[in-house]
């Protein structure tokens, strides 16, 4: 589907000057050995900061395809069955942004307080390991003040601290590890990020999604989620994109609640190409006069 099609849903008002819009292409392209399952999580979410203006979801080849959403949290997922041979996955969509007013007086709210949908974000996870990091993050974080500047102090020691090194961890690497061998990528730097605040009783969760960034190549990217003022509040410990421009796809207790794509067969991953630009107001006004 052509960027123009996408782009026509749109008109551009001085009420939604402030919006932004983003434009995702999404291909992922994988070789069957035999009869194999998958369940991608791709689907920009659908929220109250996030308008989908148009989208589509494709399959370069004849296996049959259904999306079902998450009757919880929104999440969209979409299961495909192939028999066997290369296929690719296309996903493409136009996403428009509220604008995010980010308060650094946002304060941490009591555990009596906490709304009971955030509480489970409180507890150690198979990834994020707040118990055993307790004493770590008291002994960094605990004499600051509550509050935004608590968990910003916390990205900002992640960001200080840790390398970010491709290669240097894997799909079963812990917040632990990475704490203990000072390396890893955005998933770790988040996870990193998790743990931290859990261990200080902040309600925080793993988000992902699509982010702009020149370096390294084109991946999905993972930020972490602190819950103040009431709302939660993304932080990108690795810096490499603006965090307020990230189009969510999904946010979890930690990477096993929100995998891209999860395989159940005998199937290899031979590239994977997540892209993201923003769409200036001309461009929407060309599209909107059919340009």
């Amino acid at each position: 589907m052509p960027l123009s099609a996408l782009l026509k849903p749109f008109r551009l008002s001085s009420r939604r000057a402030a919006e932004r819009a983003f434009r995702v292409d999404c291909e992922l392209t994988y070789e069957v050995d035999a009869p194999t399952d998958f369940v991608f999580l791709v689907h920009a979410l659908k929220d109250a900061e996030q308008h989908i203006a148009g989208e589509s979801i494709d399959f370069h080849s004849d296996s049959a395809f259904h999306v079902f959403a998450d009757p919880t949290q929104g999440h969209r997922f979409t299961r495909v069955h192939v028999e066997a041979g290369r296929f690719t996955l296309l996903y493409r969509a136009l996403v428009k942004k509220r604008p995010f007013t980010r308060d650094l007086r946002a304060p941490e709210q009591p555990i009596h307080e906490l709304p009971d949908h955030v509480l489970h974000n409180l507890a150690p996870t198979r990834y994020c390991e707040s118990d055993l990091l307790g004493r770590a993050a008291y002994k960094l974080f605990g004499h600051l003040p509550p509050g935004h500047a608590r968990v910003q102090a916390i990205a900002d020691w992640i960001f200080e601290h840790i390398e970010y090194a491709i290669g240097s961890t894997g799909p079963t690497t812990t917040a632990r590890e990475v704490f203990v061998q000072r390396a890893g990528v955005c998933r770790d730097f988040a996870h990193l990020g998790v743990t931290f605040c859990r261990a200080l009783n902040i309600p925080a969760r793993l988000a992902v999604g699509y982010a702009r960034f020149d370096e390294p190549p084109p991946d999905f990217h993972a930020v972490f989620e602190a819950w103040l003022g009431g709302r939660w509040v993304l932080f990108d410990p690795t810096r490499m994109s603006p965090v307020d421009d990230l189009v969510r796809i999904a946010s979890g207790r930690d990477a096993k609640d929100v995998a891209f794509a999860t395989l159940f067969g005998p199937a290899r991953m031979l590239s994977m190409n997540p892209q993201i630009e923003a769409v200036g107001p001309q461009q929407l006004a060309l599209a909107d006069a059919g340009g």
